[in-house]
């Protein structure tokens, strides 16, 4: 097809559109020069006043495609995941999209042919095209939109007003009103960021000079952003008035909640629990994102092996107990017990859980938020439970001998009780309890089981790379499975999929340790900690390190993230 011919397709449509009258068309028509594309949208736009995009539907309609504005979408590390950035660049194409099995890619040039098959092969995908302008295109590219690039604008604006030669002066209420732009435009920067790239806690943290901003994505924390050191004040008042707290109060912690939904236009429902501290170059602050849009995964896949998980189901389904989930902040036990409650939450049953905070709320639930400035503490929030007749109680944490007594008496008179509890594994829980001064007949009679757990990085599945373990990885697997075999570990460059990590995600690790009547006999005894483990074992335990392997064998972690999170067995 002649190219005159397109050009005068592309204005016969722009006269359908209404863009352009009869006269307009035949001017154009009758125009001594052929046109390249290029030239006839410039003429269009600059002599005819045609937008740009409107020359583009023209031109997807005139091919029989659909134009899509490339300007208007946000490129992310996903966007390379099924084809690599420098295929794209080099040939003017970007995913924009998947579709069940369809690929949705926009193109440049619309009479590239081979393109759309290569890219078929490439991904085992049905690539649908759309028509894209050639400088939208570009422009994604040239900007190197990396993750901090939505930041570039705002930290440039703070840089003026902010700089190395602002004057100093002392931040007050007003500074960081509503008519601060840029710090309020930064703070919700930094959620929103944090949130796209699937981040569990921002930290803002002021050094001697400057103010650095750190994201934890599967539990390890990154770098963010280093902004000037006087924008610390301003930017921790601003979080501060989001929440409520005393901005004024800077030399005492403190803890609030951010609704970010108030703050931002976009589809963004999440919450976020704050806390800060005066630290010694200024208040640092850490915001854990509560994503209220992400409901509580089904227990099997939460990473329990089948044989856990039906001990564990038969836990929860029992009418009166104590079970408790142990193991560091950021170890997932908040989200085990929602995912077990859920399991067992129908309308015959009663359940009323004590928190603080509440992070996600679940419907049939009754969630009660702890506030101890007025003496709403566990220990009277289960008080005030024994009289309201639940089944079944979740108390937040137990922290002290107070909330410990209750809990166990609870447990002893007809309620399942559901709690955490901050040890390193399931064993020494049970010294623990004894410690806070609860009779260990007590506990023994009382307690269910005990969940240890962690969370493990899962190895990236698309550059994960396999290979047969020697000397000490062989040593361990064979002492702690008494297997041998092919394992995977990370990439060391990781791919588009994973963000160059070489992991995706996380899985759980657990340690279940069921009561039976040896141990019964044990704690009452009051055997060491090493004296339960073994106990356990007989009677069918995995230990966390043990289960960790499991998971390495099964593809789904690495030896080296398996020991750096759980020691080896003694």
């Amino acid at each position: 097809m002649p190219l005159g011919k397109i050009q005068l397709q592309i204005v016969a449509k722009l006269v359908e559109m209404g863009r352009l009258d009869n006269d307009q068309r035949m001017t154009l028509a009758s125009r001594p020069d052929d046109l390249s594309g290029e030239a006839l949208d410039k003429l269009l736009q600059e002599e005819y006043k045609v937008s740009a995009f409107q020359c583009l539907v023209a031109k997807a309609r005139a091919l029989n495609l659909s134009p899509y504005n490339v300007a208007h979408y946000k490129v992310t590390p996903q966007t390379f995941e099924r084809i690599p950035q420098e295929f794209c660049q080099e040939n003017l194409v970007l995913p924009v999209g998947q579709v069940g099995e369809m690929l949705l890619v926009a193109f440049a040039n619309p009479f590239e042919v081979t393109l759309p098959t290569k890219i078929q092969e490439m991904t085992g995908k049905q690539v649908v095209r759309l028509l894209a302008r050639e400088k939208d295109i570009k422009d994604k590219f040239s900007k190197g939109q990396d993750r901090a690039a939505g930041f570039e604008d705002v930290v440039m604006q703070i840089g003026a007003e902010f700089g190395e030669h602002a004057a100093e002066a002392e931040i007050n209420d007003e500074d960081v009103s509503e008519e601060s732009g840029p710090i309020i435009q930064l703070a919700n920067r930094i959620i929103e960021d944090a949130y796209f790239s699937g981040t569990s806690d921002i930290h803002v943290e002021p050094q001697e000079k400057e103010v650095i901003v750190r994201n934890r994505i599967d539990g390890v924390c990154h770098e963010k952003l280093r902004l000037p050191k006087k924008v610390g004040p301003a930017l921790v008042a601003r979080l501060k008035i989001m929440c409520n707290l005393d901005i004024s109060e800077r030399r005492l912690p403190q803890d609030g909640r951010i609704v970010f939904k108030q703050y931002t236009k976009k589809n963004i429902d999440l919450d976020l629990r704050v806390s800060t501290a005066p630290l010694n170059h200024g208040e640092g602050v850490v915001m854990r994102i509560l994503d209220k849009q992400k409901t509580t995964l089904p227990l099997p896949a939460l990473g329990f092996s089948e044989e856990n998980l039906a001990k564990y189901r038969e836990c929860i389904r029992q009418p009166y107990g104590m079970i408790l989930h142990c193991g560091p902040t950021g170890s997932g036990k908040s989200m085990t017990l929602y995912s077990a409650l859920n399991e067992i939450n129908t309308p015959d049953i009663v359940i009323r859980t004590a928190e603080d905070p509440i992070e996600y709320t679940l419907p049939g639930l009754n969630q009660m938020q702890m506030h101890r400035q007025i003496g709403l503490t566990f220990a009277s929030a289960l008080r005030a439970f024994l009289r309201q007749d639940p089944d079944i109680i979740l108390v937040g944490e137990i922290r002290d001998r107070e909330t410990a007594g209750i809990a166990i008496e609870a447990a002893l008179t007809g309620h399942l009780l559901i709690s955490t509890l901050h040890t390193n594994d399931a064993p020494t829980t049970v010294s623990r309890l004894t410690e806070m001064g609860v009779e260990p007949f007590m506990v023994s009679s009382s307690l269910l089981c005990v969940c240890a757990q962690r969370l493990l990085r899962r190895v990236c599945k698309q550059c994960r790379m396999p290979y047969t373990p020697e000397g000490r990885e062989k040593e361990i697997m064979e002492k702690a499975l008494g297997w041998n075999g092919q394992i995977f570990k990370a990439n060391p460059k990781g791919c588009p999929k994973c963000g160059g990590s070489g992991y995706k995600g996380r899985v759980g690790i657990h340690e279940l340790m069921v009561s039976n009547e040896e141990l019964v006999d044990a704690i009452n005894k009051e055997m060491e900690a090493a004296e339960l483990k073994k106990i356990a074992m007989r009677g069918g335990m995995k230990t966390l390190h043990q289960d960790s392997l499991l998971k390495v064998k099964e593809g789904l972690t690495s030896i080296e993230e398996a020991i750096a999170n759980v020691p080896p067995d003694m």
